[in-house]
């Protein structure tokens, strides 16, 4: 299957805002749909003692994000697996991280909110989800890379 969106990867000071935007704990369950190279996950993996699952339609990179995550230790804590993000089981997340094209974030909407337990934390790179869903809270970062909005929405 052909992926919707090209990988893009999230600048390092947005995955490092991204983190601390979702409030990690113990128990938290992260999902980051359109893992690409696992960088998120593994960056939220080594700052709190979360597990995590990443989803790619891409194998190659899926690949490449298991290799960093067993290079790092964290194959104990973090699975990532080849599949549709539309057709993902996401019910146990507590945090689901996002970065997809506005059109995605709305087809990928319904999904969420009908499996996402109450309390759980929608983090989005660039893209909101609609005027009909709006976010907690958003956090505009310009650094040097590129400027970026993140979105949070608790569920």
């Amino acid at each position: 299957m052909k992926p919707d969106i090209a990988f893009i990867p999230t600048p390092d000071d947005a995955i490092q805002a991204m983190v601390e935007l979702a409030e990690l704990d113990r128990g938290d369950r992260v999902y980051d749909l359109g893992c690409g190279d696992g960088r998120l996950l593994i960056a939220a993996a080594l700052q709190s003692p979360c597990h995590g699952v990443g989803i790619d339609i891409d194998p190659a990179q899926v690949a490449v994000a298991r290799q960093k995550a067993a290079a790092r230790g964290l194959a104990d804590r973090l699975s990532f697996r080849v599949g549709n993000l539309y057709e993902s089981d996401v019910h146990d997340a507590t945090v689901v991280f996002i970065y997809l094209l506005p059109h995605l974030n709305l087809r990928l909407r319904p999904r969420l909110a009908s499996q996402l337990q109450p309390g759980a934390r929608i983090i989005s790179h660039q893209f909101d989800m609609g005027t009909e869903w709006p976010p907690e809270k958003v956090l505009k970062l310009v650094p040097s890379e590129e400027e970026s909005t993140l979105y949070r929405w608790r569920v």
